[in-house]
């Protein structure tokens, strides 16, 4: 069976913790994404839980504001801003 390269990106300091993870049970990053992708695709779905985030960011009440203040800009009034990064400390 050929081989082929998948590039996922992802937050550095995310990468290395994954890296020293994956060295300390053994196995590269590569061999744990394959061990993903075949539960994955064996299983048919995410083999693990993936649950709401309990960010206000996300809540309704904002996610609703946002569309409404993006309507604003589209009708041409409302103000624009930059957006600020914040690093991720994971």
């Amino acid at each position: 069976m050929g081989q082929t390269v998948m590039n996922v990106k992802m937050d550095e300091n995310i990468k290395r913790k994954f890296d020293v993870f994956c060295a300390d049970a053994g196995m590269d990053a590569s061999v744990a994404v394959n061990i993903f992708v075949r539960t994955v695709i064996r299983e048919k779905k995410i083999p693990f839980e993936i649950i709401g985030n309990d960010d206000p960011f996300y809540s309704l009440k904002n996610q609703t504001r946002l569309m409404e203040s993006i309507e604003q800009l589209k009708a041409g009034s409302g103000v624009s801003h930059d957006l600020i990064e914040v690093g991720d400390d994971e």
